[in-house]
């Protein structure tokens, strides 16, 4: 796992469970350090926005895949309320 910080979006912190799973994967986390803070906290909402411990998870590991893809922010989702 990897030490240094990890940001956080503009309006919404990184969440201990996102957090260690972008820590966990190199390529995911560098992905994460290449988009704008905005973009980070898009996905960050999106992760927090659900209701079911289960979709949450899920949203977690396709935040993973999709920032190692080459995705710069959640797909087909109006996006972040809170800014």
């Amino acid at each position: 796992m990897f030490k240094k910080e990890i940001p956080g979006g503009v309006v919404h912190t990184l969440p201990t469970d996102l957090r260690d799973k972008l820590a966990s994967s190199k390529d995911a986390l560098d992905a994460w350090q290449d988009i704008t803070p905005l973009a980070r906290n898009e996905w960050i909402c999106w992760v927090i926005s659900v209701k079911k411990i289960e979709t949450r998870k899920d949203h977690i590991k396709r935040v993973i895949e999709e920032l190692i893809k080459g995705k710069r922010r959640p797909c087909c989702w109006a996006g972040c309320v809170h800014r």
